[in-house]
């Protein structure tokens, strides 16, 4: 357990320091402006948004919409190319150590409650949400739905993204005084799920992640062909279940260490009392279980 809690405090540091690097504009949050550098250009590979006074970068999900919603439309190589070079490096890597809003979600998830909640009823049908609003309102509302000079709209950047409202509409509106004379039903629609968001965050772990999340969903579908893979060693593991046990994204890591929910925080490696899940790109057999003559053998020729 102590283990477990050191990894979490690694990549809690891992999480920050990404964070802080692609959110560094300082002038951006001191003036209230939007960084629009020659850095916009490129994608960030976690949800961060570009309308973040300190982001340097833009969001995949955030450019896929406003490539797929241009009036010139034309398939975006730049953002599908990226978004699977980067799923099928390390799949949903990412969101466990690279995305500031799975960052937000893992601190507020620290904060005590009476009763946290791992599963509950319908908790695996609400995850295939994510995979809906990701065809719903990133690709087919702002392909089909267009205005009048033809340009689709963001529709969930728009109408969902927590995130955003985080992370760029509430800096912005703070800082602005002619944006808080304007600010309407949309934004207080966009601070009632950014609400929600933040509360069930602190009961569930990731409620974001694991259910509404577009990103997530893409990275996901790479996860179980990803070079960066977990892998468990069947002649190493006793099936003590404390790794199912430890899992906040409730995935069974011994039956499918690579399932399409796992971000790859890596607790069930550090909690396994045999060593028998191991990861990266390579993955070689635990050397820690001494006890398996199988194991033994196989150490032998490392």
């Amino acid at each position: 357990m102590a283990k477990a809690k050191n990894n979490n405090k690694v990549r809690l540091s891992v999480q920050a320091v990404w964070a802080a690097v692609t959110n560094s504009y300082v002038i951006g949050f001191i003036q209230g402006k939007i960084y629009k550098g020659s850095l916009k250009n490129l994608c960030v590979p976690g949800l961060n948004c570009y309308s973040c006074p300190g982001a340097l970068g833009s969001c995949p999900i955030g450019a896929l919409q406003s490539v797929l919603g241009s009036r010139g439309f034309k398939f975006a190589f730049y953002i599908v190319g990226f978004l699977m070079l980067v799923g099928a490096i390390c799949g949903r890597f990412i969101c466990g150590f690279l995305c500031p809003f799975g960052l937000i979600q893992d601190l507020l998830h620290k904060i005590p409650f009476p009763k946290k909640i791992k599963m509950f009823k319908g908790d695996k049908l609400l995850r295939i949400l994510k995979y809906i609003i990701l065809l719903v309102f990133v690709i087919i509302l702002p392909m089909f739905f267009v205005d009048i000079s033809g340009n689709g709209t963001p529709y969930f950047c728009k109408l969902i993204c927590p995130a955003g409202t985080l992370e760029g509409g509430i800096p912005l509106v703070i800082m602005d005084k002619m944006l808080q004379s304007i600010i309407g039903f949309l934004y207080t629609w966009k601070l009632v799920i950014l609400g929600i968001i933040i509360f069930l965050s602190i009961i569930i772990y990731r409620p974001f992640c694991k259910y509404i999340c577009p990103l997530g969903a893409i990275y996901s579908i790479f996860n179980p062909i990803s070079f960066y893979r977990y892998k468990v060693d069947k002649n190493a593991c006793i099936n003590c279940g404390k790794c199912s046990e430890n899992c906040k994204m409730g995935i069974k890591p011994n039956i499918n260490p690579n399932a399409l929910e796992c971000i790859r925080c890596g607790d069930c490696k550090k909690i396994c009392p045999t060593g028998a899940i191991t990861s990266g790109f390579k993955n070689k057999p635990s050397c820690k279980n001494k006890d398996v003559k199988h194991e033994k053998d196989k150490c032998g020729k490392l």
